[in-house]
């Protein structure tokens, strides 16, 4: 059974380009090994991920964040099963919403900025799969060739 999760956090230090490409490179090197693909959408300190894989892997993940020194304030947004996966291609695509035309975020959000405590979770994924759809999406998939 597949499912996907939606979750936010905020970081406790300061996001410096070395702590997300740590981060990524985490995800690169151990979700192709347990079935999870999914999208890292940051801002600030703040940050959107969406999980997806099998119920267990992604459940196991989500509770590994929760206990991340890096992470707190991280809050579950969504959680559904689904017959398909959104993220299929990476196995940790990165945004940096910094980077997003505010026309995008306005679309989603009152304030046209990354807030996703303050936006619904179906609201937060239509932004990441517009964002996949959008070729937004930067870093390394799990496929050759892609990223």
């Amino acid at each position: 059974m597949l499912v996907r999760l939606l979750y936010a956090s905020r970081a406790r230090e300061p996001l410096s380009a070395d702590v997300l490409d740590a981060i990524l490179e985490t995800s690169l090197a151990n979700n192709p090994r347990h079935g999870v693909t999914g999208v890292l959408c940051h801002s600030n300190s703040i940050f959107l991920q969406a999980l997806e894989g099998s119920r267990e892997a992604v459940s196991r993940l989500y509770l590994n964040i929760g206990q991340d020194a890096r992470h707190h304030d991280v809050v579950l947004l969504h959680y559904e099963e689904i017959a398909e996966r959104a993220f299929s291609g990476w196995s940790m695509g990165r945004v940096n919403a910094g980077k997003i035309n505010a026309a995008t975020l306005l679309k989603y959000s009152a304030q046209g900025e990354l807030d996703p405590y303050r936006m619904p979770g179906a609201a937060s994924l239509a932004l990441l799969q517009e964002l996949i759809a959008g070729a937004s999406i930067v870093g390394r998939s799990h496929e050759r060739g892609r990223g």
